[in-house]
C-alpha cells in the first residue's frame, strides 16, 4: 500500500486551480468543474483538489488551515522570491528550523498551509 494522492479543500475552486497549477507550477492531471475536482502531479504522489460549499458549515471547515503538505524545492530562497512575486502569501518565510531543515509556510487563497522545504539541507 502506498499514498497515492492528498485532497486539498477550496471554497473558491478557480483560485485553488490557480494556485496549484498557474502560480505553483504543478502539471494539471484532470480537471472536472462541474464535480468540483482537479488533480495535479507533485512527484510521485498526486495533489487532489476539492471544492466544498463556503455555506455549509461542515463542509467550509474543511478548507483553510495546515494541510500538512510538504513541497520540496532545490533553492528554497529562490522559490520564496518567485512565489512572493506572483503574490503568494507566506505565514513563515524561509527559516532554519532547530532540527536541521530549511522551510517556509505558504498559504493558498483559501487559507490552506502549505510546508515548502529545500531539498538535501543538514545542520547549517
Amino acid at each position: 500500500m502506498q499514498i497515492g494522492y492528498v485532497n486539498v479543500y477550496v471554497t473558491d475552486f478557480a483560485a485553488g486551480v490557480e494556485f496549484l497549477g498557474a502560480t505553483l507550477g504543478l502539471t494539471q492531471l484532470m480537471r472536472e468543474d462541474d464535480f468540483g475536482y482537479a488533480s495535479f502531479e507533485a512527484g510521485p504522489i498526486h495533489i487532489g483538489l476539492a471544492k466544498v460549499d463556503a455555506k455549509d458549515p461542515i463542509q467550509a471547515a474543511m478548507a483553510g488551515g495546515m494541510t500538512g503538505i510538504g513541497l520540496v524545492v532545490e533553492d528554497l530562497d529562490a522559490s520564496y522570491a518567485e512565489l512572493v512575486a506572483k503574490g503568494v502569501g507566506f505565514v513563515q518565510p524561509p527559516e532554519h528550523m532547530p532540527w536541521g531543515g530549511y522551510m517556509a509556510l505558504m498559504q493558498d487563497a483559501a487559507g490552506n498551509v502549505y510546508f515548502l522545504d529545500q531539498a538535501n539541507v543538514m545542520d547549517h
